[in-house]
């Protein structure tokens, strides 16, 4: 991967999650090595942060009021088609994923894996590369990193 660990503190993140204890510890896993720039709850409020504060990348919940995760990124992607996705959920159903990364994620990780997968998937997406929680039970995985690849 291209991102080095002293590198990180640059990259500004928004989070969006409707549980406010989930973002708070989403911001307290994140805080030290990249910039939280907004903690949302909802996703007319992603849209409306994402727009306003330009954010390098996103950590993003799918259930979540008044807009989707995944229709919120899929709005934002139409203005902002360089910020990465990354969709952090509870939901591990195959076409939860698919939908994730058709709208343009490149991450995508379960919450109950969040301490060991987050950074990791967050610093895959800022090279442009996927990544899938291990353990998550999606068989199109390989398929949509060789789709990735293939479209660069």
């Amino acid at each position: 991967m291209s991102i080095k660990q002293d590198q990180t503190k640059r990259v500004r993140v928004l989070i969006a999650d409707d549980n406010k204890e989930m973002r708070d510890t989403v911001v307290r896993l994140l805080e030290n090595d990249f910039e939280v720039v907004a903690a949302v709850g909802d996703g007319r409020a992603l849209v409306d942060a994402a727009r306003k504060l330009d954010p390098d990348a996103a950590i993003v919940d799918i259930s979540m009021p008044i807009l989707n995760g995944i229709e919120a990124v899929a709005e934002i992607k139409k203005h902002n088609p360089k910020m990465k996705a990354i969709f952090l959920t509870v939901n591990e159903d195959a076409d939860f994923v698919r939908a994730a990364f058709d709208v343009g994620g490149l991450a995508y990780v379960v919450k109950r894996q969040m301490a060991t997968d987050l950074h990791v998937a967050l610093r895959h997406a800022l090279a442009d590369e996927t990544f899938i929680s291990p353990g998550c039970d999606f068989p199109g995985a390989p398929d949509l990193k060789l789709d990735r690849i293939t479209l660069r």
